[in-house]
């Protein structure tokens, strides 16, 4: 449990144009009844830090939320659109327009840093939707400042980022929400449940489909004069600063190991993380990696895979096979059959698994219905999340040392309970953390 008395140093919204210090104790969700939900004294106050395309949409569920409240936005471009130069606009003055309009009047305030909207006594959790390459220091500051997080996926861009950041997060008993939010959809459930409760036998192998990546430059490519209304130096932050090109920032930076890894980095915190939720794998990691079949983009703006391959190796040698060559989805294979679950989808050897009425058996998955929700409520009842941060970082895990094989040329192996490469100096240094100055990590 947090300490009550920096619960009750939070600050809550007495109206929409004024903020006063309220304090309170939240014992259990059951003191927030329907009827008083959206009392000022109820509120959970947001800030949402980095309010581009998926931003803002992380943004919007909770502005969906009776009692959540969004004080301060903030975006290092002041106004652009996601990867053309038309269509609907994103940062900061869009992201505050959205909210004033929606709550009726003009006090949403906005940041172009994030130190400024973290320092607000006011604010009881952050939104981190920033490129990746800023979710771990963002977020290291937000427990600093005393805040509770949703941070979207993966949760950091680099291994040793992720170990910070989720030990962090335990030390200060913070409540953390990775954005994984297929954890909190029904047939998602359904089909981890089949999974742990042994329908399939033994699983001996995890099929983990994947997008492709980008062989060709995607959006506006040619535009290279940084606009006015970005901060491009703060952009770039803790990662090298190469120069500005229209298709490296907004949307498309995922295609740039300085900021993003491609679509296995962006994609495994969600299928990946389903495949250990099912083998029950959420605080452990695999013995081994090997990636193969890297393959090059043609175009010289982006340096992250097209196509890939990665094999992961767990406990009593059970294989999970992450490819941009696999069915879209996740795939458990065991002695007795097999389960399949993407979005929207669900299906099975057996089709008597798929009914609804099916006894699946004593194991229940943690039941969340809605990912904003389940961490409004967490931030109230100071009850762990569906995804915290070490889930989230423990699920993209065989990314990171995927590069790591990728990068040196061979298999990876791998300490899952002290999280360190086993018999591979040169493997180790491939995980080390090499911020441009004067960005540092803890």
């Amino acid at each position: 449990m947090k300490n009550p008395s920096k619960t009750n140093r939070r600050q809550f919204l007495k109206t929409s144009t004024a903020a006063i210090a309220a304090p309170m104790i939240l014992p259990s969700a059951t003191v927030f009844g329907a009827a008083d939900k959206a009392a000022p004294s109820n509120r959970i106050t947001i800030g949402a830090i980095g309010v581009g395309g998926r931003g803002t949409a992380v943004m919007n569920s909770f502005l969906k939320q009776q009692d959540a409240q969004v004080l301060a936005v903030c975006d290092v471009d002041k106004h652009h659109h996601r990867d053309k130069l038309e269509g609907r606009a994103y940062g900061a003055e869009p992201a505050k327009a959205l909210v004033d309009k929606h709550y009726g009047n003009n006090d949403c305030s906005t940041y172009e840093h994030f130190v400024g909207l973290l320092a607000r006594k006011d604010i009881d959790a952050v939104i981190v939707a920033t490129p990746d390459h800023w979710h771990a220091l963002i977020a290291l500051a937000a427990l600093k400042a005393g805040k509770d997080i949703y941070c979207e996926k993966p949760v950091t861009h680099l291994f040793r980022e992720g170990q910070v950041l989720y030990r962090e997060v335990a030390k200060r008993k913070a409540i953390f929400q990775t954005g994984s939010q297929q954890r909190s959809t029904a047939n998602f459930h359904h089909a981890v449940e089949l999974v742990q409760n042994g329908h399939l036998g033994a699983v001996r192998e995890v099929q983990v489909g994947l997008p492709k990546g980008h062989d060709q430059a995607q959006g506006v490519t040619d535009r290279t004069e940084v606009p006015d209304t970005l901060n491009y130096d703060l952009w770039c932050g803790p990662s090298e600063k190469i120069p500005y090109n229209f298709g490296l920032v907004h949307r498309n930076w995922r295609w740039h190991l300085n900021y993003g890894g491609g679509q296995l980095m962006d994609w495994i915190g969600h299928h990946n993380d389903i495949a250990h939720w099912g083998l029950e794998l959420d605080q452990t990691g695999p013995e081994s990696v090997e990636a193969t079949g890297f393959t090059a983009p043609a175009t010289p703006l982006y340096n992250t895979p097209v196509d890939f391959t990665v094999r992961s190796v767990y406990q009593d040698g059970v294989t999970i096979t992450m490819s941009s060559k696999n069915e879209m989805g996740t795939r458990w294979i065991g002695d007795n059959g097999w389960v399949y679950v993407n979005r929207g989808k669900l299906d099975a050897s057996n089709k008597a698994w798929l009914s609804k009425d099916f006894d699946r058996g004593p194991k229940r998955a943690y039941k969340s219905a809605d990912h904003t929700r389940n961490f409004i409520d967490g931030v109230k009842t100071r009850t762990e999340c569906i995804c915290p941060a070490e889930t989230g970082h423990r699920s993209i895990t065989p990314g990171h040392l995927a590069y790591v094989s990728a990068t040196v040329g061979r298999k990876i192996n791998w300490d899952p309970k002290k999280e360190r490469i086993i018999d591979d100096r040169d493997a180790e240094k491939v995980l080390r953390v090499d911020y441009r100055r004067p960005w540092k990590l803890g």
